[in-house]
């Protein structure tokens, strides 16, 4: 199929409505774009702005976290929630001071290679950090570009082929290279899924591209199949780890396990269940004299 988006459009869209977000100023290093995309997975943009100030604030360079201890790492994350991708971040930054001079690397196969590190974040570093010309595909870009070129609803489950579809409507010079605009346009088209072309109510009347959108054009059809379900969070495995882990975090020492059976009372064997699972993790250790700390 033969793909097409209007990138003029599209860029022209986000010169006016691009949000000021610190990772994206110019003084903004590749650690900190590294940080933003960590902080970013599963968790909306309004709940990251503050974290991520106090992060680069305190820890501006990847020795710098490196060196911290890991009961810090995780206080430090706070409520952001999936306290493992602290965890990683902290890993990754000590493969980075220890094995690239701690700078963050522009190749993505070299991002791939950093302790929690994927295909999705490596390739946003290298665009968004480095300016290189790589495709970026989160669950935004897949989206409009279902709608706007395959005129469906929703995108189905990511596959290699979103790669493929995102350079397919990247903009392109007259000899057929990717222009000197393509890392913009991924950042564009990303805005445009977040702000505009959302998942539900998509402002159809305030999209640049509206006129030549393939699901527009199709009378905007419904999703096939059932309505996806939203993840229930009340009274789940991961409520009560979070639970566990907020105790720990509030006290600068070790807890009783008293503390933490009050913590999550109602249910004794989930209790048991998510405080193994933060053992097995790393997130939750066992002191000598059998009380519980914050683990790293």
């Amino acid at each position: 199929m033969d793909l097409s988006m209007p990138p003029d459009r599209v860029l022209a869209w986000f010169d006016t409505h691009e949000r000021d977000l610190p990772w994206r100023r110019a003084d903004a290093t590749a650690w900190h774009v590294l940080i933003s995309e960590f902080m970013l997975q599963q968790t909306p943009v309004a709940r990251v702005l503050a974290p991520w100030r106090d992060w680069v604030e305190r820890w501006p360079t990847p020795a710098e976290m490196a060196a911290a201890p890991g009961a810090d790492i995780l206080r430090a994350w706070g409520r952001l929630g999936y306290p493992r991708r602290a965890q990683r971040l902290h890993e990754c930054s000590k493969t980075i001071a220890a094995h690239h001079d701690n700078v963050v690397p522009s190749d993505v196969d070299e991002l791939l290679a950093l302790p929690g590190v994927g295909e999705y974040t490596a390739r946003a570093v290298a665009c968004f950090a480095y300016g290189r010309a790589v495709p970026v595909v989160d669950t935004n870009v897949r989206r409009v570009i279902a709608r706007a070129c395959h005129g469906v609803a929703d995108a189905a489950n990511a596959r290699r082929s979103d790669l493929d579809d995102a350079l397919a409507v990247a903009p392109r010079t007259a000899d057929g290279d990717l222009a000197p605009t393509a890392p913009r346009f991924s950042a564009a088209v990303m805005e445009l899924g977040a702000l505009v072309c959302t998942a539900r109510n998509p402002g159809c009347q305030r999209c640049p591209i509206v006129q030549s959108c393939a699901w527009v054009a199709a009378g905007r059809p419904a999703p096939a199949g059932p309505p996806r379900r939203s993840q229930r969070y009340e009274g789940t495995d991961r409520q009560a780890r979070g639970r566990l882990l907020g105790v720990l975090r509030d006290h600068h020492g070790p807890v009783d396990r008293v503390r933490l059976d009050q913590a999550w009372p109602h249910d004794p064997g989930q209790r048991l269940r998510a405080l193994d699972s933060l053992l097995v993790d790393g997130l939750v250790a066992i002191t000598d004299d059998d009380r519980y700390r914050l683990g790293g």
